[in-house]
């Protein structure tokens, strides 16, 4: 290559790197395999897809905007899957919220995220009702549960998760913005004090999933390829699962 750096072809990576484009190789390359929770549900990365849509457009109706937090409370499921793309892809950030921290923890990095919706499993109903007069006002909270029956609880909650996915559109718009916009948020376990926040940006999750590939990938024992079965061991609360959801 000849000439000064101004004369490299414009254009060459105009395209900014968004958590939605991992989502769009994973589709181009796996569409078909599946996804199994437990004996609970199996379904495909296309049905996945779907999904991500519909929980993307199902959050923008109860009032969801870019940059905006959503926390979520959940065991690993196929719904935390959904989540990890679905809220960044928005503009949104996803808070994994770490249930293995104590409750008053817990308050402190929901009212430190300033969380504007949480998602709860109906196993950690009780705890957040311990905190509830202590969390700051103006959250809406959507149930995620197991079983066709809401549990009783004095929580205002705005929905059922697959209540709102099933009365939502299968496709929603998701919006162009910059790669380095803030995409996920969590805290450290607190041995020095409270929580440490932390924060990642589209660009950067990214970037680690492409590191990470990279170096899993090949021949031989211990390597992690696109036809290999996947069971996630580490909390997807914690780091990201160490990233595994978006490789």
């Amino acid at each position: 290559m000849t000439g000064p750096a101004s004369t490299l072809p414009t254009g060459a990576q105009s395209a900014p790197l968004l958590i939605k484009d991992l989502l769009a190789m994973a589709m181009s390359a796996g569409g078909g395999n599946d996804i199994l929770h437990a004996n609970r549900s199996r379904y495909s990365y296309a049905t996945l897809h779907e999904r991500v849509h519909r929980l993307a457009g199902a959050l923008a109706a109860l009032g969801l905007r870019p940059h905006m937090t959503v926390g979520v409370m959940d065991w690993d499921t196929p719904r935390y899957l959904e989540c990890f793309f679905a809220i960044p892809m928005s503009g949104a950030v996803l808070h994994t919220i770490n249930v293995r921290l104590s409750p008053e923890q817990i308050l402190y990095t929901i009212n430190h995220a300033e969380d504007d919706v949480i998602l709860v499993n109906a196993e950690f109903l009780p705890l957040l009702e311990s905190i509830w007069e202590r969390v700051d006002p103006g959250k809406t909270l959507v149930l995620l549960t197991d079983t066709p029956e809401v549990p009783p609880t004095a929580l205002p909650l705005a929905g059922e998760y697959e209540a709102l996915l099933a009365a939502t559109p299968p496709r929603f718009a998701f919006p162009e913005f910059d790669e380095n916009t803030r995409a996920t948020t969590f805290y450290t376990t607190g041995t020095t004090g409270l929580p440490k926040g932390v924060f990642f940006s589209h660009r950067q999750l990214v970037m680690h999933t492409f590191a990470v590939r990279a170096a899993l990938s090949g021949v031989g024992q211990g390597r992690f390829n696109q036809n290999d079965v996947y069971m996630p061991v580490t909390p997807m609360f914690h780091v990201h699962a160490w990233g595994m959801p978006y490789i």
